[in-house]
């Protein structure tokens, strides 16, 4: 996987695009065709990116593709200058202009504990002893390939799994003794409400997102580190959004989180094809 991801030009072009805030009209060359070669595209460009991880996105993996991969969830980074915190203010977001944009209602996970490198399996009772605590959040969806969602899952794993941000709002108390069937969520887009469920919506609820991604990422040799945040699936759907509109994620009980979405504005030039900074 490494050898592939190291002469990968697909990785290069999702990382100047995104620097550069510039759509993309077309996917950059073949589409990948297996897990391994869409992981390893995903690979490459985080070695590119000029920040340092500091999380997870969990997506769905939605009927047939989850029985062509035997697994129903996909993983994308999180880097440290895309987490903000919610303190009641509108945060601003950035979407790409001319690409795809999409706001989630989320549970976000802390990580507890670090992952042992060495484990490749777990079952739902680990993940819930390495999780710590839980907060009320938002995805942030965007790439500058306005397509990524139309394609299957793994052109969507190849672009940053199509995340673009992570909003952290007010921790959720006494999770561990609750249901995700208790925590009621509600997207709202412009004030209008755009989708409500609960998280049970999630199948196996977070912490079935939670053991797939420690799966995944252990297999690629990036076991999850303590204090990562992990977004853990759309509870209320994917909910398209573009700059200059407002969004807000309630849930019962909880505080408002509120949104503001702005164009995503240009950060460097990739100049080479070496990585900026790991």
């Amino acid at each position: 996987m490494s050898n592939l991801a190291a002469a990968d030009t697909r990785a290069i072009s999702f990382v100047r695009a995104r620097l550069q805030a510039q759509p993309l009209a077309d996917y950059p060359g073949n589409m990948p065709e297996t897990l391994a070669e869409a992981y390893a595209i995903q690979s490459r460009a985080i070695s590119l990116w000029p920040d340092i991880l500091a999380g997870w996105k969990v997506g769905r993996i939605n009927p047939p593709w989850d029985k062509t991969y035997g697994m129903d969830r996909l993983a994308g980074p999180i880097f440290s200058s895309q987490i903000s915190h919610a303190q009641g203010a509108p945060v601003d977001c950035y979407v790409f202009e001319g690409g795809f944009g999409a706001v989630e209602s989320e549970i976000i996970i802390t990580m507890g504990h670090d992952a042992p490198a060495e484990k490749l399996d777990w079952t739902l009772e680990e993940a819930f002893e390495i999780a710590g605590p839980l907060h009320l959040g938002a995805e942030i969806a965007s790439s500058c390939y306005a397509g990524i969602n139309d394609h299957g899952p793994l052109v969507t794993i190849s672009d940053f799994g199509n995340n673009n941000g992570l909003v952290v709002g007010q921790e959720i108390p006494g999770w561990k003794s609750a249901s995700p069937a208790d925590w009621k969520m509600r997207t709202l887009i412009d004030g209008r409400e755009a989708g409500r469920a609960d998280a049970s919506s999630i199948p196996g609820g977070p912490i079935e997102s939670l053991r797939q991604l420690l799966e995944i990422s252990a297999a690629r040799g990036l076991p999850l580190r303590k204090g990562m945040f992990i977004s853990t699936g759309a509870v209320t759907g994917v909910h398209a959004a573009t700059p200059g509109q407002g969004a807000s994620i309630e849930a019962d009980g909880m505080e408002t989180i509120h949104l503001r979405l702005l164009p995503s504005r240009p950060m460097a030039t990739l100049p080479t094809s070496q990585p900026v900074k790991r």
